[in-house]
């Protein structure tokens, strides 16, 4: 349950990570000391930083600098990979046409998602399936985001080793029928400045991302180094800033870890105001349960919150179509 955190921890994962192949990991001293404040962060603020990860710099501010390029093409270039229903809702969203809570985001974006194909889960994948669409130029664009989904995959499966142990479980606890073939969403996000040209298009509202939880397990957002833009909702209601920390990503948890950990730890509010006069790239990547998994708490979870299940079962795809073909104009 969230509290009146004040600010966002900064967690070096890095002696985590160097035993996150060993079976008997949860005894080193290292790894219990990054458990320790895992746990620490996820219940008090649902959000922390993390250092140490090993994704090379170079490629964090590489993803971000393609992506700036491609929001600074003509409309009429974006629109070549335009995002419709019939691309599994896939593809280039213009600034006004994501909306949370029935107002419109002053964001443009290109979301991807794990492929899926046609009838690979039935009814239930049939508004997701599809393929992602890339910008053609620079041909490196799809290769280059291909590795560092690929990357971000491989981070979040090991940081989840560590919440799985600071919930008290082992730490293989989120693979296998959990999340042993995980989903996973990829956002490239592009937050216009309050001076910007485009301000006689954008809907008359300040907020780039409105106020809302993640669906998932597990968020990686890779932030501009030089605005700050994302605020976290504490308990009293405060939103505090999560300002850019240069070589960390910003994690958060989200609705499917609520639900494991039967309320243990909370997926935070967060929203995004960019106040700044210059353009904001963000580049957020969601890693998930499989696809099919229902999930409900844990029963080491249910132990420790006093033996009662706070949650039903929640189907992640469900969950996760439900909320995307109500969040586009």
């Amino acid at each position: 349950m969230a509290t009146d955190f004040k600010s966002i921890p900064i967690i070096d994962i890095g002696p985590l990570l160097a035993k996150c192949g060993d079976p008997k990991m949860a005894q080193d001293p290292g790894v219990s000391q990054v458990v320790k404040q895992l746990d620490q962060a996820c219940r008090e603020a649902g959000f922390f930083y993390v250092k140490g990860h090993g994704i090379p710099d170079s490629l964090m501010k590489e993803v971000k600098n393609l992506t700036r390029k491609f929001f600074h093409l003509p409309y009429e270039e974006k629109l070549k990979i335009k995002m419709t229903p019939a691309t599994g809702y896939r593809g280039y969203q213009r600034i006004g046409e994501n909306i949370t809570k029935g107002v419109p985001d002053i964001h443009e974006a290109i979301d991807c998602y794990r492929e899926i194909k046609p009838g690979m889960y039935g009814a239930l994948g049939k508004p997701m399936e599809g393929c992602n669409l890339w910008p053609l130029d620079p041909p490196k664009f799809k290769l280059l985001m291909e590795e560092y989904i690929s990357l971000c995959t491989d981070l979040s499966r090991n940081i989840m080793r560590g919440i799985a142990l600071a919930l008290g479980g082992s730490p293989y606890e989120f693979e296998g029928e959990k999340a042993g073939d995980a989903f996973w969403v990829m956002r490239l996000i592009g937050y216009p400045g309050i001076s910007s040209e485009n301000a006689q298009e954008m809907p008359k509202n300040d907020i780039g991302c409105g106020a809302h939880t993640d669906y998932g397990l597990l968020t990686l957002v890779n932030q501009d180094e030089d605005t700050t833009a994302l605020q976290v909702r504490n308990l009293s209601g405060e939103w505090i800033s999560a300002p850019p920390v240069p070589g960390t990503f910003v994690c958060n948890i989200g609705d499917m870890l609520k639900i494991y950990s039967n309320g243990l730890y909370e997926s935070t509010l967060h929203q995004v105001t960019n106040n700044a006069a210059k353009y904001r790239v963000s580049v957020a990547y969601f890693y998930e349960t499989n696809f099919d998994t229902a999930v409900e708490p844990l029963d080491i979870c249910i132990q420790r919150t006093g033996g009662a299940k706070k949650f039903g079962r929640a189907v992640y795809g469900e969950h996760l179509a439900s909320k995307v073909l109500t969040n586009f104009v």
